[in-house]
């Protein structure tokens, strides 16, 4: 499943997202307790997000837009610079005017998809660049935030990035503990595990995970769709992909760095997936401005 950037909000799971979310900052029904007490209830304000530092890849303008309709549809949103762009410091992503309780109160939670989104976009971007020489595949993985797949994997787009399967419903991918239960974990009958899951689910793609030259090789006589290559070093993965090339694609994981991206594509590997563009993104410093007039 791949997510298209224009139209995250439509998903079901984002719409649902973005209520839990306003729904633990404001509580049942939703009360900012501290503008109900100070700000005048016909107060407009006006103001834009943007980000304090440098290199930043924008992800969740739409979310923020979205977050900001959902307490007050009346408030006006204008988004500059759209989902994918890069965008210097200061310099303005989306513009917003309406209700200044209403803005309050849909503050936090707007910054807070956009500053984890953006970071995941951004770690993204770096890790494209490092590996464009050789069009690699940026894959994510599940290792993601529960309650927020549908986001993070859609900011791996706005970086650039390719989403992986979105959840264990839609391909098939036999993991070492897979493995271990198949017949014992036997490394020389993967392709009768292979053969075994197409029988059951014949319209999901399906992928191995491997360890070593002799699971790849085994995985190979029943040509999975994908051959994931797990943990190993870049030489056995030169093997491996010479041994799948023009037969099925492989993907390398495990642990992969940034320092490391470059000299691992070069093994001629399809993808590279990292867990780490959505469990270690971290956040993006964004500020909101506003003023009353």
């Amino acid at each position: 499943m791949s997510v298209r950037i224009k139209d995250v909000m439509r998903s079901p799971l984002a719409k649902a997202a973005v209520r839990f979310a306003l729904d633990e900052d404001l509580g049942t029904p939703w009360c900012d307790a501290t503008s109900e007490a100070l700000v005048d209830p016909n107060a407009v304000a006006t103001g834009e997000i943007y980000s304090k530092g440098t290199g930043c890849v924008v992800a969740g303008a739409t979310v923020a837009a979205a977050v900001m309709k959902a307490v007050d549809p009346k408030i006006k949103v204008k988004i500059l610079r759209p989902d994918g762009s890069s965008v210097k410091p200061k310099e303005p992503i989306l513009k917003f005017r309406g209700k200044a309780r209403s803005i309050l109160a849909a503050e936090r939670t707007a910054l807070n998809f956009m500053q984890r989104l953006s970071a995941t976009a951004t770690l993204t971007k770096k890790f494209v660049e490092a590996t464009k020489r050789y069009k690699t595949l940026i894959l994510d993985t599940r290792k993601t935030t529960p309650g927020l797949r549908v986001f993070e994997k859609y900011a791996v787009t706005c970086g650039g990035g390719t989403n992986h399967r979105f959840g264990m419903f839609d391909r098939v991918l036999m993991k070492d503990n897979h493995r271990r239960l198949w017949r014992g974990g036997n490394p020389d009958e993967l392709d009768q595990a292979v053969v075994a899951a197409r029988k059951k689910f014949p319209k999901l793609a399906v992928e191995v995970e491997v360890e070593s030259l002799r699971e790849c090789e085994s995985a190979l006589k029943a040509r999975p769709e994908w051959i994931m290559l797990d943990n190993m070093s870049c030489a056995d993965m030169r093997k491996c992909v010479k041994m799948c090339r023009g037969k099925v694609k492989t993907e390398a994981s495990g642990g992969i760095t940034l320092e490391r991206a470059k000299e691992v594509a070069a093994t001629g590997v399809t993808a590279i997936s990292l867990g780490c563009l959505t469990h270690s993104a971290g956040s993006i410093d964004l500020s909101l401005e506003w003023a009353v007039v």
